[in-house]
């Protein structure tokens, strides 16, 4: 029972950078907009969060910092695709890339300071429910707040008048246009608010995960990040579902390797990406879920003064 509880609890952990990062991509694509740069985001976040953790001692100030880096970077890229209207796909490639790069130079003093470890916030009373305790009340802060945020994204896309209004410029910006709505405020709301979340996962990642810097220690969860939108047919509970998947199968790995499986650790390690690939690839076979569910002007610029 204390292995499994040990398995469930890690694979929330590891799923949480992937639920914030993913969430808000979601709230990004329904927009309309396709950013591609979400690693970068993560990275910048991640470094910023670190560095402000190391200077003040305060964990919630380093969340803070990497939540502004991850929409500061996250405005970098709506200027460019937003206003200037440059093309999306080829301006969040650039985004990813940068933010790999300005992160391993800004973190290159901060590779030998490691942070403490930040103590699980532990509700009293239910953490003590047998198996269910441990695992859900008896997780990192961050771990809870990224449950209010699925539930908060969830009532604002569906059941909110700005949400609506959301989804509406994400499938007919003309039309939103047309009615009065300023399109591109609203895009420019919803990248900022992707690049905040992206900026939180890193975060996470770089404070209450493994509290130390790494030079591009997200490894490709921002690309997986990505992929989940798509996975999750841009609906937030599958994301939900989604990222703790990927988290299970990232964990399963690290326990494998404990308990000497007699598998290379190059297999092992690749394992989350080749499930990320033949998820993608089932879900390509059915493009109808695909075409009903994806934003209809998605990665599309939009221009006011022609509309």
């Amino acid at each position: 029972m204390d292995y499994l509880v040990s398995i469930l609890v890690a694979t929330i952990a590891a799923g949480t950078p992937l639920v914030f990062a993913a969430l808000g991509e979601l709230v990004t694509e329904k927009s309309g907009v396709l950013n591609l740069g979400v690693e970068g985001m993560m990275l910048v976040g991640a470094i910023a969060a670190f560095a402000a953790t190391a200077a003040t001692g305060s964990p919630w100030t380093g969340v803070l910092a990497g939540m502004l880096a991850g929409a500061a970077t996250a405005l970098i890229f709506a200027v460019l695709t937003l206003t200037l209207m440059a093309n999306q796909v080829a301006a969040g490639l650039a985004l990813s890339l940068f933010g790999v790069g300005l992160s391993a130079f800004v973190g290159k003093s901060y590779e030998s300071v490691s942070l403490d470890p930040s103590a699980p916030l532990t509700i009293p009373i239910l953490s003590d429910i047998p198996l269910l305790g441990p695992v859900l009340f008896s997780q990192q802060p961050l771990v809870y707040v990224s449950w209010a945020a699925f539930a908060g994204i969830a009532w604002f896309m569906y059941r909110s008048r700005p949400g609506l209004v959301l989804r509406a410029v994400g499938e007919a910006p003309k039309s939103a246009h047309a009615i009065g709505y300023s399109v591109i405020t609203i895009r420019y709301l919803a990248t900022l608010f992707g690049g905040a979340m992206a900026g939180i996962g890193g975060a996470f990642l770089s404070v209450f995960y493994t509290p130390l810097w790494v030079e591009n220690m997200t490894a490709g969860r921002g690309w997986i990040a990505l992929a989940l939108v798509v996975f999750a047919t841009w609906r937030p509970a599958r994301v939900m579902i989604g990222a703790y998947l990927f988290g299970g199968v990232t964990v399963a790995q690290f326990f494998a390797q404990g308990e000497g499986a007699a598998i290379p650790s190059q297999f092992l390690s690749m394992l989350p990406y080749l499930a990320t690939i033949v998820v993608l690839v089932i879900i390509s076979r059915n493009l109808n879920t695909i075409r009903l569910n994806a934003p209809v002007s998605l990665g599309k610029p939009f221009h006011p003064e022609v509309a």
